[in-house]
């Protein structure tokens, strides 16, 4: 099982309270995490990448193991304990801003 921790505006839109967990059959990357997240929960189809390009949106950032994997490759494989679910993948907004 893959832990995936989502921000608050999507846990709400999923209709979850806490951290979600996803089946993934083969190598566990960004793009087999993302696309067992949107089967298990088809609200979120278009909230983390763009249903058409599948490339991730410009504010949204995705960590793993306290790294920010956001401009990696979708198809490297994440860290050995995200695969494991003793690390959860965090996929976080991020906030862009200024006076």
């Amino acid at each position: 099982m893959i832990r995936i921790v989502l921000p608050a505006h999507l846990r709400i839109l999923a209709q979850v309270s806490g951290e979600v967990q996803v089946d993934v059959e083969g190598n566990v990357t960004q793009r087999s995490v993302l696309d067992a997240l949107e089967a298990s929960y088809p609200m979120l189809r278009g909230t983390i990448r763009d249903q058409n390009t599948q490339q991730r949106r410009p504010f949204v950032r995705i960590f793993a193991c306290e790294e920010d994997i956001s401009f990696e490759s979708a198809d490297a494989l994440l860290p050995e304990p995200v695969g494991a679910g003793k690390e959860p993948l965090l996929v976080v907004g991020a906030i862009a801003g200024g006076t």
